[in-house]
């Protein structure tokens, strides 16, 4: 039996979720009791079958404060029946949660005549916190659309860490924030600046100009080697302990030129070593 426990704030995309694994053959079921979770098993143990062999249910807000604090303990429970159990947790930004609720205009789950939106969201985060604290698989969906969603939650999927791995390379900018769950950050700031460059200012690092005027800068091609190599030697390594996927962030200070450059240099590299690598450039939007 394989459980995953879809957890995450209102708005940062649970339903999505919840939807991409019922779509992928698990029996799904929404806001359940964490007091129930145990009579749910002990129903499929005692009704073996392919129902129940792969299993997603929804944990948020809307639970009883109490259960969302005994969560670490009823995890552990779990985890002594020899039960494979993964926790997703789904978050975003704030300013980003607020644009979708307005968006929509749904209620927030936890807001009130006396409790604001924004209010609502800081204090879901903060109930959630022993569930986040515990994640396997934290996701960050404040840049993503839907489609980039539902891929990067199929890319998380536990069968996709047996033996195998998914590698996220990410570019951003430093102005703009550092990702969330990123497991690599490489700030690569200390390299010649394109942006500096007026003909080169408006163009990106996946631009034939901007391509070689950074090859032509010995650091740069140092920098790429250095980073190369501390991913071949320590990838297999998080592959080794069933890690099903790894994010690898690399930032320069707007996002456009050096780490859009490094991570395409990267890309075709580690192509040939795994069968999933995916390509985001956040601040270009791709």
């Amino acid at each position: 039996m394989r459980l995953v426990i879809v957890s995450g704030l209102s708005g940062a995309g649970k339903t999505v979720a919840l939807k991409q694994y019922e779509d992928l053959g698990y029996y799904c079921i929404d806001n359940i009791p964490l007091d129930l979770v145990q009579p749910l098993l002990a129903h499929a143990v005692a009704n073996p079958g392919p129902r129940y062999s792969l299993l997603a249910v929804g944990l948020d807000a809307r639970c009883d404060p109490r259960e969302i604090e005994h969560f670490p303990a009823v995890l552990d429970a779990l985890r002594a029946q020899r039960i494979d159990v993964r926790v997703l947790f789904l978050t975003a930004e704030d300013s980003v949660i607020l644009r979708r609720y307005n968006e929509t205009r749904r209620r927030h789950p936890l807001s009130s005549p006396e409790i604001s939106l924004l209010d609502a969201i800081r204090l879901e985060r903060k109930l959630l916190k022993p569930v986040a604290d515990l994640a396997d698989v934290p996701l960050d969906t404040s840049h993503m659309n839907l489609h980039e969603l539902r891929a990067a939650i199929g890319a998380r999927l536990p069968e996709v860490g047996a033996g195998k791995l998914a590698l996220l390379l990410l570019s951003f900018g430093f102005k703009n924030g550092s990702p969330e769950g990123a497991d690599f950050v490489f700030d690569v700031r200390c390299l010649p600046n394109p942006h500096w460059v007026p003909e080169l200012r408006q163009l990106s690092g996946r631009d034939e100009a901007v391509i070689d005027y950074l090859d032509t800068h010995t650091v740069v091609l140092e920098l790429f080697t250095d980073i190369k190599r501390f991913l071949e030697r320590w990838l297999p390594a998080f592959q080794a302990q069933d890690r099903a996927y790894i994010t690898v962030a690399v930032g320069c200070t707007g996002g456009q030129h050096r780490s859009v450059y490094l991570v395409e240099k990267l890309a075709p590299v580690f192509r040939e070593r795994y069968e999933q690598v995916v390509v985001r450039h956040r601040e270009l939007g791709l």
